[in-house]
This record gives structure tokens, C-alpha cells and sequence, in this order.
């Protein structure tokens, strides 16, 4: 099987795992139910963009843009597996860390709020956004230029694979709990759907902006820790569909 595949099941994988699961989980179903149909076309529509036209875009557009401003670079870099992993999972996570955080600035912060209307943790709502958001996120150009710099992507695809699917796993109410070993292990470095539930409580947002490591909030200051979960998760908004989706500017 190649990477390219395996990364592939994997993303797609999780997803429909996390979907099932929240199907046959009852406060999962009960959140669907109420989910209005607003939220189910702003959700679809983000998972669209993210999981279609996102890649579409890396392999054809941003691609041809590498291709023509760094003309005898491609295949530069010859790394190994293990450390083309790290940029992919440690490195890049840091530089998303700052990314985001410029994203919860004044200057950006209208162009990420639809984010962060999501009322309830759902792995349906962990692309919502405005449709042309995900256009200043540094994934769309930092993991294409890294695939056209590197020799051997292999290591790096499976970052941007194992990413992808605790992108996922983060929005979902899967909770592992407290007294498991596999809290224990996971709970010290990796962001748990706990930690972003946080991120996304109305009146703390401003905190847990890490992807997948804990290091760089701990680092900065801005990591929040709490035994229960948020009470109140998602912003209101006054603006209409058409805003959301295209202009989120009152």
C-alpha cells in the first residue's frame, strides 16, 4: 500500500469511525437532532473545502506556484523518515500554534469566528469556517512546499496523516477518561478533546491554540487546565448565512 493511501484510509478512516461513533452514542445522536440547517450546510461545506478542495488546490495550483518560483528545488531536501516526520508533527505544529493565535487577533479574528459558533464539540463542525478561511491557514502552503522540497515525502505525509485525524478526534466528544492509562500517557504532551473543548468555551476561547503538542501553549503561556469540561461552548453571532459563509463582517 502506498503513503499516499494510507494516508488517505486513515484521514477518511477516523472520520467515518468518529461519525459512527457519535451515531450510536446517545448525547451524539441528540446533538445531531438538534443540529438546525444552517449548522449542517456551514459543516458540510467546511468539510467540502477541507477534505476536497483544500488537497485539489495543494496539488494542482500551490504545487505549479512552488514549481515555477523555486524551479531547481524540488526534491532538494534528501531526509529520512523520522525526521521528515518531525518537521511534519513537531515543527509545523509550532508554526499552526502562531497561525492560530494570529487568527484569534483583532486584525483576523472575524475570518475565524464562524469557528468557533459551534455550539456543541462535533467532528461534523471541525472544518467550519467562512469559505476562503482556510486560505490563511499555513497548511494549505507549508505542507505543499515541504512535499516539493523533500526527496522523500514519505515521513512528512504521515505527519500531515496523523494530524489530520487528531484534527478530528479534537472536535469530537470522544472523551478518554481521567483514570485510564491512556490518559495518563496522552494527557501530559498531546491536545485531548478536553484540552480544545476549552478553546471553543465561550468565555476562555483564548487559550489551547496547539494543534497536537501541549508544549507550546505551556511554552507561551496560554495552555488552560481543567478537570471538567466547559459548561458553554460556542460564540453567538449576528450574522446571516450568506456572512458566514462569504463576508462574516457585521
Amino acid at each position: 500500500m502506498g503513503i499516499q493511501n494510507f494516508s488517505q484510509i486513515l484521514i477518511f478512516g477516523s472520520f467515518i469511525g468518529l461519525v459512527g461513533w457519535t451515531i450510536t452514542n446517545q448525547i451524539g445522536r441528540t446533538q445531531l437532532k438538534v443540529k438546525s440547517h444552517e449548522d449542517w450546510l456551514l459543516d458540510g461545506t467546511g468539510l467540502t473545502i477541507q477534505g476536497i478542495l483544500i488537497p485539489l488546490l495543494q496539488a494542482t495550483l500551490v504545487y505549479w506556484l512552488y514549481k515555477n518560483l523555486l524551479p531547481t528545488q524540488k526534491g532538494y531536501f534528501q531526509l529520512s523518515l523520522i525526521p521528515a516526520f518531525i518537521i511534519s508533527f513537531i515543527v509545523v505544529d509550532y508554526l499552526y500554534y502562531w497561525n492560530h493565535r494570529l487568527l484569534h487577533t483583532k486584525l483576523l479574528w472575524k475570518v475565524h469566528q464562524v469557528h468557533h459558533t459551534v455550539t456543541q464539540m462535533d467532528v461534523l463542525g471541525t472544518s467550519r469556517n467562512t469559505l476562503w478561511t482556510s486560505l490563511l491557514i499555513i497548511y494549505l502552503w507549508i505542507h505543499t512546499l515541504f512535499l516539493y522540497l523533500l526527496a522523500d515525502p514519505t515521513g512528512y505525509l504521515l505527519g500531515v496523516s496523523l494530524t489530520s485525524a487528531l484534527d478530528l478526534w479534537r472536535h469530537s466528544r470522544l472523551i478518554i477518561p481521567e483514570n485510564s492509562w491512556l490518559y495518563q500517557f496522552l494527557s501530559p504532551w498531546l491536545i485531548l478533546p478536553q484540552d480544545h473543548a476549552w478553546h471553543h468555551c465561550r468565555e476562555v476561547h483564548n487559550y489551547n491554540y496547539g494543534a497536537n503538542l501541549k508544549i507550546w501553549d505551556k511554552l507561551h503561556g496560554t495552555y488552560y487546565e481543567s478537570e471538567k469540561l466547559p459548561s458553554i461552548i460556542g460564540i453567538p453571532l449576528s450574522l446571516n448565512l450568506l456572512q458566514k459563509l462569504l463576508f462574516p463582517f457585521p
